[in-house]
């Protein structure tokens, strides 16, 4: 026993022992042998191909992100030999991304100290969409079968619009973003669960086109239910209902709820809202709509302290309260003190009715200074209101009386009229438009009396017409276009004066810069009044200072108008200038330096806000 365990010792000495020589440390490298085994850090990656495909490759092949590495992360000879082999491959994936799918690489070591490799590329033909291929089922596709308009619109726009057609370049990244457009598309039509059955796109590298199949799932039209309504303390949520302005039933698109949510912002009751459906398509036939409200304070007051190129220095105050009385109502107060206007203005309106309606009274006294004139006017108005999605529309019965005084001595106007405006608007922001169209129309009819400047007295009827086009339009690259022309004229026999606020002058921020406010007009006796005419016109060409400030913009413009009163009389009143624009949140402020044709002097003028 004792022997063989002996053996045994003996035997595992004969085997372990040799073997400890393995784990001896490795004899020293000569002096400098680990800077000859591997490759200097600073590897230069040179591409040689059309621009944008040389600033892809440039980023995204691994052979140019050796860049990053940092001092500590060495690259050896055989990873460099590696990553290089990899490189063709690499590159022709990402060229694939942008629709070359027979590119031609080489790759070329063209210098080893510090390494240098050359990537050169022959894209060849880019392949094109040839056909797509369009296909959807579900309750749209019976729907369109069944012949319901609607559906039939839905389904056409879907295809019409779809942002990857024929004769286009396919590339990956539009090929996904197409499809997120288009069932983004289908659901904001009020299929809100639609999603895509199958989508494929097959290449044909050979002849470079490719055809592309889409099938999408339009899952049910989903129909408005019942208005869940939350967060209302002081407010009833008859309001809330009134401003929906849809029955249940109506099909639940992305613009019927962004609509809703829009006009509950606008009416000055609320502080931040949302709408929101369940998009469960078991409760599609009736998917309650979820309305979520913060609810502005009952009163508010607004002290404001400022300048303006037209009136001066001036300070405002503005009260607010949202429901008078406890009723239904909100009652709003402006008083203004300025260098050259002095003025009150008071509304009562009520809350949102059925039909997007608003009943309203309102008055307003204002004292008006100019160069020539003082001019004091009162006015009451009773009428309504209507809010659309587009058009703003005001129909009411105003009584007014203006007494106006000047070197000529004092005349007095009264009128009792019916007045009809409408302002429309197709902009793509309300509050900084770039790119769109306004127009306001403004009609009056009435009976007027006048005490006139000569002591004569008239009476007689009398209308009035008005009318403001502005346009908006990207022009370039970076260059933003507005031009606007606005016309009005009273209708009066010539005796008759109307009140002054019915009447036309020019000169001021929003009429002709490089005049002073109302300083344009017909003379009489070196006095300058009001006219019965009116005639005004810009064009304005701005763009950003500093890609670094894109809100801060830089304008040159011309404007061109004046009074009259009557068009064989009209000369109109040239300014131009330049200003500055700044973008803020609240609406653009801008500062112009004007000079006026007519009076060889400049102005400086400045405006906050945009006025349809």
């Amino acid at each position: 026993m004792i022997r063989r365990a002996g053996a045994c010792l003996l035997l595992a000495a004969c085997v372990v022992l040799p073997g400890c020589a393995w784990l001896k440390p490795p004899p020293p490298e000569p002096q400098g042998a680990s800077e000859a085994t591997l490759a200097p850090l600073a590897v230069e990656l040179e591409v040689q191909a059309p621009g944008e495909l040389r600033s892809l490759l440039e980023n995204y092949l691994d052979l140019g992100r050796l860049r990053a590495l940092a001092p500590d992360e060495p690259i050896t000879p055989a990873e460099l030999r590696r990553l290089e082999a990899a490189t063709p491959a690499q590159a022709r994936a990402l060229l694939e991304t942008e629709g070359y799918f027979d590119a031609q690489v080489q790759v070329q070591r063209v210098a080893d100290n510090p390494p240098r490799v050359r990537v050169t590329v022959e894209p060849g033909q880019r392949t094109i969409v040839r056909d797509v291929v369009w296909d959807v089922k579900g309750p749209l596709q019976q729907a369109v079968e069944a012949g319901d308009r609607r559906a039939m619109a839905a389904r056409s726009a879907l295809q019409g619009n779809w942002p990857l057609p024929p004769g286009t370049p396919f590339r990956n990244a539009q090929w996904s973003n197409a499809k997120s457009s288009a069932l983004a598309q289908l659901r904001a039509s009020g299929y809100a669960s639609a999603s895509w059955e199958s989508t494929r796109a097959e290449v044909d590298a050979v002849d470079q086109n490719a055809v592309l199949w889409v099938t999408a799932q339009s899952g049910p039209l989903f129909r408005t239910g019942e208005l869940r309504i939350r967060g209302l303390q002081r407010h009833d949520e008859q309001t809330v209902r009134n401003l929906a302005n849809f029955e249940p039933g109506t099909p639940a698109t992305e613009q019927l709820l962004l609509d809703y949510q829009e006009r509950l912002q606008k009416s000055g009751l609320y502080d931040r809202a949302t709408v929101n459906i369940d998009t469960d398509p078991a409760v599609a036939d009736a998917t309650p709509v979820t309305v979520r409200l913060g609810e502005l304070p009952l009163q508010t007051a607004i002290v404001g302290l400022g300048v303006s190129a037209n009136t001066g220095p001036r300070a405002t105050l503005e009260h607010i309260h949202r429901r008078i009385f406890g009723q239904r109502a909100t009652l709003r107060n402006k008083f203004e003190l300025a260098q050259l206007r002095q003025a009150w203005e008071g509304e009562l309106t009520s809350h949102t009715l059925p039909g997007l309606k608003r009943n309203l009274v309102g008055g307003a006294l204002e004292r008006v200074e100019s160069s020539d004139d003082v001019v004091k006017s009162a006015r009451l108005r009773a009428g309504r209101a209507y809010d659309g999605e587009r058009i703003d529309r005001l129909l009411f019965v105003e009584v007014e009386q203006s007494d106006t005084r000047n070197d000529l001595g004092t005349e007095t106007a009264r009128a009792i009229s019916l007045n009809l405006h409408n302002t429309w608007r197709k902009v793509d922001n309300m509050l900084l438009p770039t790119d769109g169209v306004g127009l306001s129309l403004q009609t009056a009819v009435g009976q007027a009396r006048s005490d006139n400047f000569d002591n004569t007295h008239a009476t007689g009827p009398y209308a009035r017409a008005y009318a403001k086009l502005q346009w908006w339009k990207p022009v370039g690259e970076d260059w933003y276009a507005h031009t606007r022309l606005e016309l009005g004229q009273v209708f009066v026999k010539s005796n008759l004066s109307v009140p002054d606020s019915q009447r036309f002058r020019a000169g001021g921020d929003e009429s002709v810069r490089g005049y002073g406010y109302r300083d344009l007009g017909p003379e009489e006796n070196g006095v300058t009044r009001s006219g019965n005419v009116l005639m005004t016109a810009s064009a304005e060409i701005a763009t950003p200072i500093t890609p670094r400030i894109p809100g801060l913009w830089w304008a040159t413009f011309i404007d061109l108008g004046n009074a009259a009163d009557r068009w064989s009389e009209l000369s109109p009143a040239l300014g131009v200038g330049a200003g500055v624009r700044y973008r803020s949140p609240l609406g653009p402020v801008s500062v112009d330096l004007a000079y006026g044709r007519e009076t060889k002097s400049l102005r400086l003028h400045l405006n906050v806000g945009v006025q349809f």
